[in-house]
């Protein structure tokens, strides 16, 4: 298990790698260039520079998250060709700079959503939160106001190009459905998969989040049938997964565990974090500890232990602790807590094996 712990950059993150560098463990920094318009081609020069002053900390980044879709290529636009070219160049440019997995998603529009950003918990932090009633009767443009003031950052998959072309884009996926948003995906992957696969890169694609159709747009990456498809669309081992246990896990029909189980030897990357459900659909981020949610995290630990699990993994989203001012979900606290739990479960799984072969 070799763990890291996604940053946003220098200027558009509240968390500096000086304080990322005292959590024991962290191998390597998840990384992207946040501030590059969707579609455009990471040029070699701006991918070294980020690269290099990331490893000036002593970490690996060899995980990029996210080089963002192109909304044309989720739609399938005439013009999509453009920007697949310039997906593919992308690849091969952080491939040269050493980056062994992208991490990527085919969400229409929105990356992920939630309705508030600050949700109180009774032990008094705050944290993500998904009112499924209010999405299910929100105006698409109130939740983009909600999210627009929750952070003065840059808020990944809510870039203020596209949000300003929010009702042109609703327009254009009405003709869209899962099948042809299947269809768009496949193409998509059969163009770049064999890039990726000469270059060595694993392609991860990310769980929708959450895991089921909101504003009548169309998601596809939402279970264990998701995957089938996925493979089945292309056996390349490029055609990879970033197991997401609370994107996914926010269905409670996905029991994480046996994800893991099956599909831990094709997940390069893996999301780690816990939510509570509640039995109206609604759920809120907690801390990682297992018993603070719905999501069996110490089982999905104990079975990526069993398969030697050797891919990278990061806390995900946690609570805003001990007075923190961070961007929502990305603080540094309460990931830094979400990391020593991560290891004392990997730990003592590996203390079992030591005992039972001595």
């Amino acid at each position: 298990m070799n763990i890291t712990f996604r940053w946003y950059g220098k200027g558009n993150d509240t968390v500096t790698l000086e304080h990322v560098k005292q959590i024991p463990g962290v191998e390597g920094i998840v990384w992207a260039l946040h501030q590059k318009p969707v579609g455009e081609i990471w040029e070699k020069e701006e991918i070294r520079k980020e690269i290099e002053y990331i490893q000036s900390f002593g970490f690996h980044t060899d995980v990029v998250e996210s080089v963002n879709v192109h909304e044309s290529i989720k739609l399938g636009n005439e013009d999509r060709m453009i920007y697949i070219e310039n997906y593919k160049q992308t690849i091969r440019n952080l491939s040269e700079a050493g980056v062994k997995v992208i991490c990527y998603n085919f969400m229409p529009i929105f990356d992920w959503t939630r309705t508030e950003m600050f949700h109180p918990l009774e032990d008094g932090s705050t944290a993500l939160f998904y009112e499924k009633a209010k999405v299910d009767t929100l105006d698409p443009k109130e939740l983009i106001r909600t999210v627009a003031e929750a952070s003065d950052l840059t808020l990944p998959g809510w870039e203020p190009e596209k949000m300003e072309k929010i009702s042109e884009l609703f327009e254009a996926y009405k003709s869209v459905d899962e099948e042809q948003l299947w269809a768009n995906l496949g193409i998509f992957l059969k163009e770049i998969l064999p890039v990726a696969e000469a270059c060595g890169i694993k392609m991860a694609i990310h769980p929708d989040d959450p895991p089921w159709s909101i504003f009548g747009l169309p998601r596809i990456i939402t279970g264990e049938s998701s995957y089938e498809k996925l493979i089945s669309i292309s056996d390349s081992p490029s055609n990879a997964f970033t197991l997401c246990t609370g994107s996914m896990g926010a269905n409670p029909k996905n029991d994480m565990v046996q994800i893991a189980k099956k599909y831990a030897n094709r997940s390069p990357f893996s999301h780690i974090r816990n939510v509570k459900i509640y039995e109206n659909g609604d759920f809120v981020e907690t801390s990682h500890y297992t018993q603070d949610g719905s999501i069996n995290v110490q089982g999905v630990v104990a079975e990526l232990n069993k398969q030697n699990y050797s891919g990278y993994v990061r806390p995900d989203h946690g609570r805003h602790i001990w007075g923190e001012v961070c961007r929502p979900g990305y603080g540094l606290y309460d990931r830094a807590l979400g990391i020593m739990y991560l290891l004392g479960l990997w730990d003592a799984h590996e203390a079992t094996k030591l005992g039972e072969r001595s």
